[in-house]
């Protein structure tokens, strides 16, 4: 299935993907940029950039800040997850702290949902 692509995004993206949290470019350089599936970084779906995006496994990863425990940030991220849904693209959510304090975990909760998804 085409996923359809705000082209106006583009360029936002490539911004971010110069501009990558401390934790997006640890998961980044430490784990996915390597991985044996192709993973984008600051992906483009419709009218929304996915932190991370596995084609092959149809999986959105995202990493959060403190910002996303707030109540019109969570609404926003629903809305976002039920668009991403609609093309068959499951969205996985991981916080800052997940990545600093149990980064092997998030790598090996990644890993799985791929294989699984594959």
């Amino acid at each position: 299935m085409y996923i359809h692509k705000n082209k106006n995004l583009t360029s936002n993206a490539r911004e971010l993907r110069k501009n990558m949290t401390i934790q997006e470019r640890h998961l980044w350089y430490e784990f996915l940029r390597n991985y044996p599936f192709k993973v984008h970084r600051q992906f483009v779906i419709e009218n929304y950039i996915a932190d991370f995006y596995c084609d092959a496994a149809k999986l959105v990863i995202e990493v959060d800040g403190m910002q996303h425990r707030n109540d019109e940030i969570y609404e926003y991220d629903e809305k976002r997850t039920r668009t991403f849904a609609r093309y068959g693209i499951e969205v996985i959510r991981f916080s800052n702290r997940d990545i600093d304090e149990n980064f092997e975990a998030v790598c090996r909760v990644i890993d799985e949902r791929i294989k699984e998804r594959v």
